[in-house]
């Protein structure tokens, strides 16, 4: 299946561009989804830890499953002051 991955913030900054398509097995998670990023983009292996994540515009769980054509964000912690 298909998942569309949206970057924002630092995440964007990091691997360059706003959004892409990740291939991941039927069935798969939230958390594998994250893992795999981390993998194959190590720019954002310490950034995702701390992300909260949200399917198709719904805050979701790691164990959250995905399904094709799945919107998957990963939100940056927010900082101000």
């Amino acid at each position: 299946m298909q998942v569309r991955i949206r970057y924002f913030a630092a995440l964007r900054e990091a691997v360059g561009e706003a959004e892409e398509a990740l291939d991941l097995p039927d069935g798969a998670t939230v958390a594998q989804a994250r893992g795999l990023l981390a993998e194959r983009r190590p720019a954002l292996a310490k950034l995702l830890p701390a992300c909260a994540a949200a399917v198709n515009r719904g805050y979701a769980q790691a164990e959250t499953p995905l399904s094709d054509g799945a919107e998957l964000v990963f939100i940056p912690p927010l900082g101000g002051g």
